[in-house]
């Protein structure tokens, strides 16, 4: 079965390659990846995406549980969170972490359990929590793969 191109950016609207960091602090993609974007073809596109969510899952699986995906992306949906469909329903946390206050949310309404590890830890602690993980393996990816040599 072929792997289903995702060809859409991955950018939120909070870019801070602008300002002088190699990773967003928004998408986590690389400065380069966001100044070439229009000039990749769409499996290059794909690539970068998926290398984006396979993040998304190493950090969300092990906090998080989609009891019900359809559901989840009813709610989403409802709840007007701009969100990937073509993304695994996990990565979708992300984006409900990033489009809704964490204070009120329930996330029985969205088809989603809290695992048993992190049940006692506040959604918001979770949601900085996620943004770190995120961004230090996409920090790691990028010292790993990416960096100029003579940088380090």
């Amino acid at each position: 079965m072929a792997d289903k191109l995702i060809k859409r950016t991955p950018c939120i609207g909070v870019c801070s390659t602008t300002y002088g960091d190699d990773i967003c602090r928004g998408c986590r993609r690389f400065r380069h990846e966001i100044t070439s974007w229009i000039e990749y073809t769409d499996s290059e596109k794909s690539i970068i995406n998926r290398r984006l969510e396979k993040f998304k899952i190493t950090v969300l699986e092990e906090k998080f549980h989609v009891k019900d995906s359809e559901k989840f992306k009813e709610a989403l949906l409802e709840a007007k969170v701009r969100f990937n469909q073509d993304l695994q329903p996990i990565c979708w946390v992300f984006d409900l972490f990033r489009s809704l206050d964490t204070e009120n949310l329930n996330l029985k309404e969205f088809s989603l359990n809290v695992r048993e590890a992190f049940i006692d830890i506040s959604l918001s602690q979770l949601k900085d929590d996620i943004n770190k993980e995120f961004y230090e393996l996409s920090l790691a990816h990028y010292q790993r793969y990416i960096q100029p040599s003579f940088f380090t």
